[in-house]
């Protein structure tokens, strides 16, 4: 059974609780109170977690919700939509990352050669959200590179992110950025001068119909960049230069 507010002021906050209407001047005054807390929620829920200005609905089904914002393009699901972090664990779990299959080496290919082209061997290298299959660790140890591993749930070693290095690999990471802002800030930290932060991702663009693009149908793909989104991230977090070659970005610092 529905719960109506008597005094016809909508508050979900209100039917959720199951709190009685208070009679006021002008209708219920708890419904007021909440609605108002309620619009504070919504526009949190609304901020972009990259550049944290105002953001409108992109894309909506029954399924899922996206914004962009208004100022860097990026597109996002809002905090409450996201999943848990064991519902993001177990989808990781599934990937299948075979450090040996010919394929997924070939699909890393933009980053690793490109390292391999930039930097010597006695560069210090960290591979960024290296996943249940660290591909390109693997290429770069079979070249003689020096590269660790981080990630947030298989590869939890902290005190990496103590260190500076000349190259960051981050293949299929930054679309799961929760908190975008925390994390090219921590990357451009973490690189010494003259480092590059070398992402591969799916961008989108308005070519693109957003409703049968099959990256957006990902849960854990929370943060979708477009080409103004990668340039904002060079204007504002200290990288001198910034290249799109297909998926593949490239910051230098």
């Amino acid at each position: 059974m529905s719960w109506t507010c008597p005094h016809q002021i909508k508050s979900n906050f209100c039917n959720l609780q199951r709190i009685e209407c208070k009679p006021g001047v002008g209708g219920c005054v708890l419904a007021k109170k909440f609605n108002f807390v309620e619009d504070n929620i919504t526009k949190q829920q609304n901020l972009c977690p990259l550049c944290d200005n105002n953001s409108s609905i992109f894309y909506q089904n029954n399924k899922q919700l996206y914004y962009q914002c208004k100022n860097c393009y990026g597109i996002f699901v809002p905090p409450d939509q996201r999943p848990n972090r064991e519902s993001e664990l177990t989808r990781y779990e599934q990937h299948n990352n075979n450090v040996e299959d010919a394929g997924y080496q070939k699909f890393v290919f933009p980053i690793t050669s490109s390292i391999m082209r930039d930097f010597p061997t006695n560069s210090t290298g960290l591979d960024f959200g290296a996943g249940t299959g660290p591909v390109i660790s693997k290429i770069l140890d079979d070249n003689n590179y020096s590269i660790k591993q981080y990630d947030p749930f298989f590869h939890n070693h902290p005190e990496l992110l103590n260190n500076k290095y000349n190259y960051i690999a981050c293949c299929e990471v930054i679309e799961h950025f929760y908190n975008p802002n925390k994390e090219f800030k921590l990357l451009n930290n973490l690189l010494l001068p003259d480092g590059k932060l070398y992402c591969m991702t799916d961008i989108y663009n308005k070519t693109i119909n957003f409703d049968k693009w099959y990256y957006k149908n990902d849960p854990t793909h929370v943060f979708i960049y477009q080409q103004e989104t990668i340039n904002w991230i060079k204007d504002n977090f200290s990288f001198s230069k910034v290249t799109i070659d297909k998926r593949l970005i490239t910051w230098e610092k």
